[in-house]
């Protein structure tokens, strides 16, 4: 049955979630989920990774995330790429601070996420310690595909309202891990 027929049964109860019937939070968190707009913080082999992924072929426009924002205060979602070093920590976290609320993290490959195979003192292991992540995209580097599973993640989150109620509680990021064996399977949304 129609959303048309729908309604002339049940009139406006009948109608699905929309734009009249909804909740003002419900849409909030529609419209956060495909405008958020991010801040690349792109320091090794990763952000090559990240950079093919803003390309034409995977194509991020359909997720409102076409253009990477060069200054902090337009942007909502943080791409960190590549292993964080002690002298660019307090640059992370200073262009961490000047984004708008709420924002979003996201660590790409294993150098952001653990320090990689960098176990030494010059080598941040884990962005976590400086900035809250609310999902890790596993690899070495990962692929535009989990990048793309991690935005996808992500949106889902923003749009559940998850992310929100962790913060609450926690004061942290939600912390979600991709599985790296979904991750390594590539996304058939993101082909053409």
């Amino acid at each position: 049955m129609s959303n048309i027929e729908t309604f002339r049964n049940d009139g406006i109860r009948g109608l699905e979630h929309n734009f009249l019937t909804g909740q003002i939070e419900e849409i909030v968190k529609w419209a956060r989920a495909r405008s958020s707009w991010p801040a690349t913080f792109g320091l090794a082999c990763c952000a090559i990774e990240m950079m093919g992924t803003g390309g034409p072929h995977f194509d991020m426009a359909r997720f409102g995330m076409e253009v990477f924002r060069a200054s902090p205060r337009q942007a909502d979602v943080m791409i960190v790429a590549g292993r964080v070093s002690q002298k660019m920590a307090p640059i992370l976290r200073q262009i961490h601070d000047q984004m708008m609320e709420p924002k979003w993290v996201i660590s790409m490959g294993v150098c952001a996420s653990s320090g990689g195979m960098f176990n030494n003192y010059a080598i941040v292991q884990g962005v976590d310690q400086i900035v809250p992540v609310d999902v890790y995209a596993p690899g070495c580097p990962p692929g535009p595909e989990t990048l793309l599973d991690a935005i996808v993640t992500l949106h889902e989150s923003i749009q559940s309202g998850e992310l929100m109620r962790r913060r609450e509680a926690t004061g942290a990021g939600a912390q979600i891990h991709l599985d790296s064996s979904e991750a390594a399977t590539p996304l058939t949304i993101g082909r053409r």
